[in-house]
Order: C-alpha cells, then structure tokens, then sequence
C-alpha cells in the first residue's frame, strides 16, 4: 500500500531554515509528480509546490515562491522540501502528497513547522 512519512519538521524562529523529507514507498515513485501542501491552524489545506518525476519542473504557491525549494531523489524514493528565510504564516502541518487537487490523496500524516520567536 502507498506510505509516505513526513520528517524534518520543528521550531525554528523566523528567518530560519528547515528541510522537509517525505519517504514514499508501496509505489513507483519516480513515475508520479509529487506534491507538497500545508494546513494552518484553523484553515483548509493550502497546495505549496509541486514537481514532475524528474524534476525538471517545478511550481510554487507565491507565499512561498524565492524562500522554498522542491526536489526529489528518485533512487530513494525521496521528496523534500527545503524551507528558508521562514515567516510565523509559514506555521502549519505540512503534508506530501501524491494526488493532485482537489484532495491531495493519498498523502501522509504530516509533520509540523512552527515558526515563532
């Protein structure tokens, strides 16, 4: 069955950096785009990038667009996420995901990015 494990998440203050790592397995990784979508606190969920199964292109929302970075590496099964320059609004639970919109599904448990002071 598709799994895919968030990692990499915690406190960081702002103006800092973290970098995300979603493990896929349970499926051919290097044949589906991935993404990478958000969900703050009381908010719906918030698509934050996506990349093709090479890589070669990429998208980003524009709150994020110049501070985050999408890549993956296809001989592990691995997607990241490396998150820079971080604001308190880039607080959220932050999922990958292997469906597109309108439901990003499946995607995994999620791991939290709090940016605070």
């Amino acid at each position: 069955q598709v799994q895919l494990v968030e990692s990499g998440g915690g406190l960081v203050q702002p103006g800092g950096s973290l970098r995300l790592s979603c493990a896929a397995s349970g499926f051919t990784f290097s044949t589906y785009w991935m993404y990478w979508v958000r969900q703050a606190p009381g908010k719906g969920l918030e698509w934050v990038s996506t990349i093709s199964t090479r890589g070669r292109t990429t998208h980003y929302a524009d709150s994020v667009k110049g501070r985050f970075t999408i890549s993956r590496d296809n001989a592990k099964n691995t997607l990241y996420l490396q998150m820079n320059s971080l604001k308190p609004e880039d607080t959220a639970l932050y999922y990958c995901a292997r469906g597109s919109a309108p439901d990003y599904r499946p995607r995994g448990q999620g791991t939290q990015v709090t940016v605070s002071s």
